[in-house]
């Protein structure tokens, strides 16, 4: 069963060196029961270690079941061990909030091969069929031994390792442990006890001794063990792959250790919860203002031009005074007869007023335009009409009232029919405008429209136009029509190619400039919420680093049972990867529900794309394996030995 020849270990305890191991040399056969006795720093725990392929010697060759197992990896080890090795330590090493059938089971994560025995079976057979879902808190410590035994024989070992299985117990449970390993080793099983009690060593058939790491004896107390036939290792290792089986373990495993620490793991789903909701807020409010924006965007209307006396590129605001060029009607109805690619034009002039009627008196903003003005700019009427062309034409005193002015004047009252006076003279009211919001420093709904005409000759005394809107065919004709209206200009008013006296703004580039704009702060709203989601990820990983200490003899037990460091790696990462999920989902409900509080209460534009609750989820999924990679790379990477003494 084993043969080793010529094995040497040292360790290095600072400067000075520890030969734990020199020149051992034994073999053992299967079947028999051998007791490993020496004084403490003998040696003996060391080449149990060695035995069970938890520590690789320095030197030497290690034989078992006739095959070479010196040159094996690391997951190659973990393989064999799995498959041939059972533990029993003197801790028990039972993991303390599972059931007595959840320990047993323990060692079934790491082999892909099914077990002989159910966990129940095998705690039946130690005598513990009544305590299957006890917790070792609600057992002696015999009992935890007894369940420590059944997990070392879930795999069906050939041999059964056994460190000082009896040190914690008293006489009664010690009797019962030794007997129930005479039982199994009558039936074929090998067993390898580490002990320095002669009481225990009694119930072996064959004692080694050591000291000083080195053989001293090696006598047979009993008769020799009879014709058993080990298990071949021989043929070559196949290390396990991915198992969809193995992955819901992890999950389960994950939700109970998770479960056993809840204050902390609450609080670390918080940092995530938080991140996540702030991010889909986030995200929401910086998508609904920048719908609003487009929607107010549109209002301003589709491929216009504006021609207007002054120059904004040079003051920043149109200049109404000094050396500006003064735009009549006429200007505005050759416009089109000029530039094929235009499709109509609408002058106005704007003015402020006060407005009464009876009691109540409202200043707002006159403009005086033609019919063409409500389809370019997108205004419509919610009731009555917009005027038309005959009563820009006769000069007719009517007005079509924004919402504010309606209600402001009105209140629920209809203001259809009704006559108001703007500036004292009498207008009569045929229409009430479509509500549109606010647009820079114009308030869309705080208006009254009235014919150019009206406003020029009755109402205003001007004799020029303000501004005149052009609308053009097609989007890709603005640039064109922007140089040719350009052009017209100063052909028609004699003006040289540098002259600043009027501009012409396309409102394309105007609605492109605030759709940047409100990109850009949607994506730094988006940043701030990142920056709390990646805080978040920070304190999963000190929980995970702070779980990493607390379970190190966890993973050393885990390891003895044959998990491969991918395993271990695997299993913290998905614990990490549980709470960003966990987190996750509440963090995107969570936002969902600030958003739309704050579209319900505040009256705040929000907007819940796929995009954005698809962004966030995926970012604290991210988020868990990033910040979840290194504690779980550090578990990987704990020596097995150190590990199980960790205290």
């Amino acid at each position: 069963m084993i043969e080793v020849s010529g094995l040497q270990k040292t360790y290095r305890m600072g400067k000075a060196s520890v030969h734990a191991l020199q020149d051992v040399s034994l073999k053992i056969e299967a079947g028999e029961f051998v007791a490993l006795m020496g004084p403490s720093g003998s040696g003996k725990s060391t080449l149990m270690h060695v035995l069970g392929l938890l520590d690789v010697p320095d030197a030497g060759t290690y034989r078992l079941q006739g095959r070479n197992v010196g040159g094996l990896t690391e997951d190659e080890r973990a393989v064999v061990r799995g498959r041939t090795v059972g533990f029993v330590f003197q801790q028990f090493n039972l993991l303390p909030r599972a059931t007595a059938v959840e320990n047993v089971a323990l060692p079934f994560l790491y082999t892909p091969v099914p077990p002989r025995r159910s966990p129940a079976a095998l705690l039946t057979s130690v005598g513990l069929g009544t305590h299957l879902s006890h917790t070792p808190s609600e057992m002696s410590g015999g009992q935890q031994q007894r369940v420590a035994i059944a997990r070392a024989l879930g795999n069906s070992p050939a041999i059964l390792l056994a460190d000082e299985p009896t040190g914690n117990l008293d006489s009664k449970s010690q009797d019962d442990i030794m007997a129930l390993l005479e039982e199994l080793n009558r039936a074929g099983l090998t067993v390898v006890l580490v002990t320095h009690e002669l009481d225990v060593a009694r119930h072996a058939r064959r004692v080694i001794r050591l000291r000083d790491g080195a053989v001293v004896s090696d006598d047979r107390t009993g008769a020799a063990p009879r014709s058993v036939s080990a298990v071949d290792v021989s043929p070559p290792l196949t290390v396990p792959g991915f198992r969809l089986s193995a992955l819901w373990i992890h999950v389960r495993e994950a939700f109970r250790s998770l479960g056993s620490n809840k204050v902390r793991s609450g609080l670390s789903l918080l940092g995530i919860l938080i991140g996540v909701a702030a991010v889909v807020a986030m995200l929401a409010l910086g998508t609904g203002a920048r719908k609003a924006v487009e929607a107010q965007l549109s209002s301003l209307g589709a491929n216009l031009l504006v021609l207007m006396p002054g120059s904004i590129r040079s003051h920043g605001v149109s200049q109404g005074a000094g050396a500006v060029t003064r735009f009549t009607e006429t200007d505005a109805r050759d416009i089109p007869e000029e530039i094929h690619t235009v499709t109509k034009t609408a002058p106005s002039v704007t003015g402020m007023a006060q407005l009464v009627y009876g009691n109540k008196n409202w200043r707002s903003s006159i403009i005086g335009t033609v019919p063409a003005y409500g389809p370019m700019r997108a205004i419509t009427a919610e009731r009555g009409r917009f005027f038309t062309e005959e009563e820009v034409t006769r000069r007719a005193r009517v007005a079509v009232l924004g919402v504010t002015p309606a209600r402001e004047l009105f209140g629920d009252a209809d203001p259809l029919g009704e006559y108001i006076k703007i500036n004292r003279v009498n207008f009569q009211v045929i229409g009430v405008l479509k509500e549109k919001g606010a647009m820079g420093w114009r308030n869309q709904n705080d208006i009254v429209g009235i014919p150019l005409t009206t406003a020029m000759r009755r109402l205003m005394g001007k004799d020029y136009v303000d501004m005149i809107d052009v609308e053009v065919e097609n989007a890709a004709a603005l640039a064109p029509t922007e140089k040719a209206l350009r052009a017209f200009v100063l052909r028609r008013h004699r003006l040289t190619e540098d002259d600043e006296s009027f501009d012409v703004l396309n409102l394309a580039e105007i609605q492109s400039a605030f759709q940047a704009t409100s990109r850009t702060l949607s994506l730094l709203l988006a940043v701030i919420a990142a920056i709390s989601l990646f805080v978040g990820g920070i304190g999963i990983m000190n929980i995970m680093l702070v779980t990493v200490t607390e379970r190190t003899r966890e993973i050393g037990l885990r390891k003895a049972l044959g998990a491969r460091p991918r395993d271990i790696q695997t299993q913290f990462l998905t614990e990490a990867l549980v709470i960003s999920l966990a987190g996750g989902i509440s963090g995107l409900l969570l936002g969902a529900g600030v958003s739309f509080a704050l579209s319900r209460f505040a009256g705040w534009a929000v907007g819940v794309s796929v995009s954005s609750v698809a962004l966030a989820f995926f970012f604290s999924v991210g988020v868990g394996i990033l910040f979840g990679f290194w504690p779980a790379r550090k578990a990987a990477a704990l020596n097995s030995i150190r590990a199980l003494r960790y205290e």
